[in-house]
């Protein structure tokens, strides 16, 4: 069955044959196609239609083979509509050609005569962009605060092999650090998968005991043990068409190994108490902080199963080898948490941004976040200063609150604080707090205040 996407997609070219194949297998697949011969036509089309996606032509009738016209046209659709996705094709393309493309505003490029999955690969990935911009549902699972942010050229790499290999089904492996957002990025190729519509199924693999480990992953029947008192589907048949997600698969013991290597192999599970498979569907993504590869070689990790899993390896850097990410996270959740919990603080001192630069955040992304995060709920200005951030050790440098705080003692603390200040009167403590009153009631029965 073939998923309708809520996309608007206008086709230009001059070659009627190309309108009408790109119209056909397009129309299969997105709520609205239009195409259009003339060029001349583009500004009234773009001023008057919200288009998601413009598939542009960059060689009409004037130049066959420079593709001068397409980029004035893009120029044109980007002065008129900004946030258009415009994805460039051409007979002509090379790769010089298709850099320019990209920095000239495109998303993407694609040559003719395309390859049907390419195309609609393509154009999918173009609308998840635009959607995401304005807050379009894209079918993928929404995560608060998942985006991946970087410009990093470490990062940009990553960025460019997602791009590629998102719309594939290869099985993909994540490789980093603790807190350098191995989930975030598996959840960042599900949205550009051709699979978004579907279910994305996240496993922690280190929090599932091994008693429970089969019954988990691949489901059980009623009766299987003593606990099962229904049938269960396990988190591959909950993923059916979509992705799942393997978190920390370098913490399953060699006998699992051995179990999860026979599904991937078989695509097919088998419930705890039947003997019944069950074809699976799905897109693998997992990911670890460990050193895998030497793992391996250890025979700690199946050397067979570890080529299932790593056809496409993306490393995610070490927040310490991406400064230039620092600042743009540290105001991403400066501005998620300030309005999550309603608080003034809306910039950051000079002397802060240094000392985030500098400091090695060896609990990376996660530890930034954090970090941050505090700093919103205990300032008590408008600007965070390196105070709200860092604590000076007992050998005077500077570290990340990133330990020693409990993030609910200190919701406890300034609501007290307000309903003291206020005497006890709950509106005028709810306002103090950017709280409704409904949702003041609820934390101070939490709190027990």
């Amino acid at each position: 069955m073939i998923t309708m996407q809520p996309a608007k997609i206008l086709i230009v070219d001059d070659d009627v044959d190309v309108l009408r194949a790109a119209r056909l297998l397009l129309k299969r697949h997105f709520e609205q196609v239009d195409f259009e011969k003339n060029p001349q036509k583009i500004p009234y089309l773009v001023s008057n239609f919200d288009y998601d996606v413009i598939l542009l032509d960059m060689n009409f009738t004037r130049d066959l083979s420079s593709g001068k016209e397409g980029f004035e046209w893009l120029d044109r659709i980007l002065d008129l509509k900004p946030d258009t996705a415009v994805v460039l094709f051409t007979a002509y393309g090379d790769v010089e050609m298709a850099v320019r493309a990209i920095k000239a505003g495109a998303v993407d490029f694609v040559l003719k005569p395309w390859e049907n999955e390419k195309l609609l690969a393509t154009i999918q990935m173009a609308y998840n962009k635009r959607a995401a911009k304005q807050d379009k549902p894209t079918g993928a699972t929404n995560h608060v605060g998942s985006q991946v942010i970087g410009q990093s050229p470490a990062m940009q790499a990553v960025f460019d092999t997602v791009s590629r290999v998102a719309a594939t089904d290869a099985n993909i492996l994540i490789l980093g650090e603790n807190g350098t957002g191995k989930d975030m990025l598996a959840r960042q190729i599900h949205a550009q998968s051709l699979r978004n519509s579907k279910p994305f199924v996240s496993v922690d693999l280190g929090a599932i005991s091994e008693t429970l480990f089969e019954s988990e992953l691949f489901g059980h029947v009623k009766g299987a043990f003593t606990d099962a008192r229904d049938d269960r589907a396990g988190r591959f048949e909950e993923s059916a068409g979509g992705s799942i997600f393997l978190d920390e698969i370098g913490n399953i013991s060699i006998p699992f190994q051995a179990k999860l290597l026979t599904v991937l192999q078989n695509r097919s599970v088998t419930k705890v108490g039947s003997n019944k498979s069950i074809s699976i569907d799905v897109r693998l993504i997992c990911a670890t902080n460990r050193n895998i590869q030497h793992m391996a070689t250890q025979h700690l990790f199946r050397q067979d199963l570890l080529y299932r899993i790593n056809t496409i390896e993306i490393h995610l850097p070490p927040l310490r080898e991406r400064v230039e990410d620092i600042i743009p996270l540290a105001e991403h959740f400066l501005q998620l948490y300030r309005e999550k919990y309603k608080r003034p603080v809306n910039s950051m001192h000079e002397s802060l941004i240094t000392q985030l630069q500098r400091y090695d955040w060896p609990g990376n992304i996660r530890e930034l976040q954090h970090a941050i995060e505090r700093a919103v709920i205990l300032s008590q200005g408008k600007t965070l200063q390196p105070k709200d951030v860092f604590v000076k050790s007992n050998n005077n440098t500077d570290q990340s609150m990133d330990t020693g705080y409990n993030l609910e003692e200190m919701e406890r603390n300034i609501i007290s604080q307000a309903m003291k200040k206020c005497n006890g009167n709950i509106t005028e403590a709810a306002k103090e707090l950017g709280l409704s009153r409904a949702a003041l009631y609820r934390r101070l029965e939490k709190y027990n205040i």
